[in-house]
C-alpha cells in the first residue's frame, strides 16, 4: 500500500491566493496574456470548487487596482491591500489566511521573484504547504520567472500548472463539477 503524499491537495484544506496582478504591471509581465487566462481558469474553477480564495494587491492606490479579467472572476470578494512584498508580512492577510484555517496554499501572481516568492516562503516557514501554479505567475523577465520558480522547489515549494491543480482537487471524473471544470480547461 502506498501511503499519500502530505503534499498532494486536497479541497477541505487548500486555499488559493491572487497575488498582485495589477495595472500596468501586470501588463508587462512576460507572456502576460497567457498567464492572465491562466489566472481566470485558476480563480474560476477554485470558485466553482468552493475552494477559498484570498486577493491581494500591492499598493493598489500607486499600482492600480487588478486587471479587469480577474476583477470580474474575483465578483464578491474584496481585495485585501498591503504594503510589504509577501502577503504574510502584512497583519491582515496573515490573519485573512490564519481565519481560514486551512494548511494548503495555492499561489497565483506577480512577480515570480518578488511578491510571489515572498509569500511563498513566508507561508512554508509558518508551516503552510504551498503549492505555485507556474503557469499563472510570471515576472518582467523570463528570466527571473525561472529564477523565482528554481529558488521556491530548492525550498520544498511544490510547483504545479493550472490544470494539475485542478484536477487533483478534484480527484476523480465522478466529482460533482467534473464536467464544469473541464470546460474551463478547453
Amino acid at each position: 500500500m502506498t501511503v499519500p503524499s502530505r503534499k498532494r491537495l486536497s479541497l477541505q484544506q487548500s486555499f488559493l491566493l491572487v497575488v498582485d496582478v495589477q495595472g500596468k504591471l501586470a501588463r508587462l509581465m512576460h507572456d502576460a496574456d497567457a498567464m492572465i487566462a491562466s489566472q481566470q481558469v485558476l480563480i474560476e474553477g477554485c470558485r466553482l470548487l468552493d475552494v477559498p480564495v484570498i486577493w491581494a494587491e500591492q499598493l493598489p492606490d500607486k499600482l492600480g487596482p487588478t486587471v479587469p479579467e480577474l476583477a470580474e472572476k474575483l465578483d464578491g470578494l474584496a481585495p485585501c491591500s498591503k504594503s510589504s512584498f509577501g502577503c504574510f508580512g502584512d497583519p491582515g492577510l496573515r490573519q485573512a489566511i490564519e481565519d481560514l484555517d486551512r494548511t494548503q496554499v495555492i499561489i497565483a501572481g506577480i512577480e515570480t521573484h518578488v511578491c510571489v516568492w515572498q509569500s511563498a516562503i513566508r507561508l512554508l516557514e509558518n508551516g503552510y504547504q504551498v503549492h505555485i501554479a507556474a503557469d499563472a505567475v510570471s515576472s518582467r523577465s523570463a528570466f527571473n520567472k525561472d529564477i523565482g520558480l528554481r529558488r521556491m522547489a530548492q525550498e520544498g515549494i511544490c510547483l504545479s500548472v493550472v490544470e494539475m491543480v485542478l484536477f487533483e482537487l478534484m480527484g476523480d471524473a465522478t466529482h460533482e463539477r467534473f464536467r464544469e471544470v473541464t470546460k474551463l480547461l478547453k
